[in-house]
């Protein structure tokens, strides 16, 4: 009875994000999150319908219609309205509201999982267990996913658990002591010299502005591609003679970062004379997204004899490790260039670099081998 007082409580009144997204929660804002992790198309029927012909009943009964204005034309590409009828749907669509951009796709994505491997093994979302969350974890790395990303959807399937746990939709919520896989405390990513970095800058340089400008924020300043690409030419500006740029960073940050001359003038080759709009342009004009930028660090990877699959992260790694730390940059500051709100995320990059170069065998080596003259 208390989870019916509390969805009701849910659906009638617009709720504040308390995730920092300042957005307010009401059913017709987020009929298009319900969506997102449980389709309403999968319980509709498989020929094509008459957008406007009939209408879904709301109830279990998805294929109950009803007909009106059979007059107009079919139109394939709407979507029915879900019905909020079910609390697992609604619990859903407020857990994702509270979230926004990128941190929402992910999470969207990690319950969107979640609940088909529930529907499959035939469990509704409240009745889960601890043992069925611990079983889906186990089928995850039987299906042969990293331990980050299981750890990850754990994290998201725990956090969503617990909201529902606040907001009286569950008595406890099972996933609190499910245990997680043990992550490693050194990034096992990629990583790149003081010279290849050197290189890619050098072909980046030799081939088109755009190029060149991506490759530097990535490599010289160590943005995120999300920033670098949804940095617009109006958040260019002259800070006690720096020029700077300003971005949103993970969390919804505003930061002004500064840019180094060659990236200033990489930026200004690349938008030209605009004056508005995107920095980073496709072919067609509309703003680059992470996959064009993939293509565009491989393509100068390429060009520069760097052979390693690389991608954008690898330079945001580059910039860490073979610029900034080995530099000599204090940890703190490259915590602060790197946007890393925990110092321990900055201090694995820096146990990554030091690894090989402090490991032990050489020092074992040039013992045994002055012992042996």
């Amino acid at each position: 009875m208390a989870r019916a007082k509390g969805l009701t409580r849910h659906a009638k009144s617009a709720i504040p994000s308390t995730r920092g997204s300042g957005a307010t929660l009401t059913a017709d804002s987020t009929l298009w999150l319900v969506n997102v992790v449980v389709p309403a198309t999968a319980c509709l029927p498989s020929k094509p319908h008459r957008c406007g012909a009939w209408t879904l009943a709301p109830g279990p009964h998805w294929h109950r219609r009803q007909r009106h204005d059979t007059d107009k034309p079919i139109n394939r590409n709407c979507s029915p309205r879900p019905c909020f009828h079910s609390p697992e749907r609604l619990a859903l669509a407020s857990f994702l509201a509270g979230y926004r951009g990128l941190t929402r796709d992910a999470y969207a994505l990690d319950l969107r999982q979640f609940v088909a491997w529930c529907d499959r093994h035939g469990l509704k979302l409240f009745s889960v267990r601890r043992t069925d969350i611990e079983l889906y974890a186990r089928a995850l790395e039987e299906a042969g996913r990293a331990r980050a990303t299981v750890a990850r959807r754990l994290c998201t399937v725990a956090g969503f658990y617990r909201y529902a746990e606040e907001e009286c939709m569950v008595a406890v919520s099972p996933a609190v002591h499910v245990r997680r896989p043990r992550l490693d405390y050194e990034s096992h990513a990629i990583g790149l010299d003081r010279n290849e970095v050197g290189a890619l800058l050098v072909a980046a340089g030799l081939g088109e502005a755009t190029e060149h400008a991506l490759i530097s924020l990535l490599a010289l300043n160590g943005l995120r591609v999300s920033e670098a690409l949804g940095a617009d030419i109006e958040a260019l500006g002259l800070e006690r003679g720096h020029r700077t740029l300003t971005v949103l960073r993970k969390g919804g940050k505003v930061v002004t970062v500064p840019l180094a001359p060659r990236t200033a003038r990489a930026v200004d080759l690349a938008i030209g004379e605009r004056r508005t709009g995107p920095i980073f342009l496709r072919a067609n004009g509309t703003r680059m997204d992470r996959h064009g930028a993939g293509r565009v660090v491989r393509r100068v990877a390429r060009r520069a004899g760097v052979d390693k699959p690389i991608g954008p992260h690898t330079l945001r790694h580059a910039f860490i490790t073979a610029v900034a730390l080995d530099a000599g940059v204090p940890l703190r500051d490259v915590q602060e260039a790197a946007s890393h709100a925990d110092p321990r995320t900055t201090m694995r990059y820096d146990r990554a670099r030091v690894s090989l170069e402090r490991h032990a065998t050489y020092i074992v080596a040039t013992f045994i081998a002055g012992a042996s003259r």
